[in-house]
């Protein structure tokens, strides 16, 4: 049985800038044929200040942040019985190279389905700018199978 408990476990806040090199070789590694996301003269000939953070990009700043403890160990959840269910973003605004991020992350919700057999786990990472303002919200939607 899962344990509700779990929602709203957060864990503390990590601070991470998107560097020039890094935007610019995940552009190239997800095959963004798109120059303003690595050509900061093409970017900003388009209106933006810099180089913009290529769109699903916010996924890999968790792995950027060290982290104290990884959140499934944190929740004592079987590495080898998780399957990844769903993946959202929500972009709230343009984030850009050089820019001061935090990043939040907490277990929304927490359920099961099929009698217990499945347990789905919700982690809820917000992005924030310097100024507090939320940059985008990504849900990741895991789920355990038990038996």
């Amino acid at each position: 049985m899962i344990d509700r408990a779990v929602i709203g476990k957060s864990w503390p806040v990590k601070a991470i800038v998107p560097e020039e090199g890094a935007l610019r070789f995940f552009a190239m590694a997800t095959g963004e044929t798109n120059p303003i996301y690595s050509d900061v003269s093409a970017a900003r000939s388009a209106g933006h200040p810099g180089l913009p953070v290529p769109p699903t990009y916010f996924f890999s700043l968790e792995l950027l942040a060290p982290s104290d403890s990884f959140w499934l160990d944190d929740l004592g959840l079987p590495l080898e019985k998780i399957l990844h269910a769903e993946q959202s973003f929500d972009y709230r605004k343009m984030v850009y190279a050089g820019e001061g991020l935090t990043i939040e992350t907490r277990i929304s919700d927490a359920y099961e389905k099929k009698g217990g057999l499945l347990e789905f786990y919700v982690r809820e990472m917000t992005i924030r700018d310097s100024k507090g303002a939320e940059c985008a919200i990504l849900k990741t939607t895991l789920v355990v199978r038990h038996g």
